[in-house]
């Protein structure tokens, strides 16, 4: 596997070795020792998984400290625009976001440490999105930042999406109270 840098410190990008032939494909989408030598030693004890229609928008989310999660994020059929945004404080690129598109073709992995909201965008019918998570969810320490807030900017796709009632009410970046 190789394993890419990003401009924002902890996010990285995780392309595995596939074998294709005549039968199909096979790759190893998580093995512990690979991704701890990669620096990626966090225990996994949660996984998630989600079906969406394209030009649905999922986010920006996170989880407040002591249940902060950091996940490792895939697509297993279709395409999605992934986006975090480091709400770190302390960190240089405090404020900024990041962007991939992950699809089932490209099979390109993401980590996301603690300390980011995510989020994305389904460009794709019928696209099913798999979190590993490095802890439990925890409704009392649900947080997020408003998907079209001004002042990240971020270029999504589709100007109009499917956006559940609890995101099109959650604050923008002027108003967060960082947990982090």
């Amino acid at each position: 596997m190789k394993v890419k840098t990003t401009p924002i410190e902890g996010l990285l990008v995780i392309e595995p070795q596939v074998f294709n032939d005549a039968r199909g494909y096979f790759y190893e989408s998580y093995n512990k020792q690979k991704f701890a030598e990669a620096g990626i030693d966090y225990e996994f004890i949660q996984d998630n998984q989600s079906l969406s229609q394209k030009g649905i928008i999922r986010g920006l989310h996170f989880q407040a400290p002591p249940y902060e999660q950091g996940k490792l994020v895939r697509v297993i059929q279709g395409a999605v625009k992934d986006v975090v945004v480091d709400i770190r404080k302390n960190s240089p690129t405090f404020g900024q976001h990041f962007s991939i598109v992950l699809t089932a073709q490209n099979k390109t992995m993401f980590f996301i440490p603690p300390g980011f909201a995510h989020g994305f965008e389904t460009l794709e019918e019928n696209t099913i999105f798999l979190y590993k998570c490095t802890n439990v969810y925890n409704k009392e320490s649900e947080g997020g930042l408003l998907w079209n807030d001004p002042f990240l900017n971020i270029n999504w796709q589709n100007n109009d999406p499917l956006i559940s009632d609890k995101d099109k009410i959650l604050p923008t970046f002027e108003n967060l109270i960082s947990p982090f």
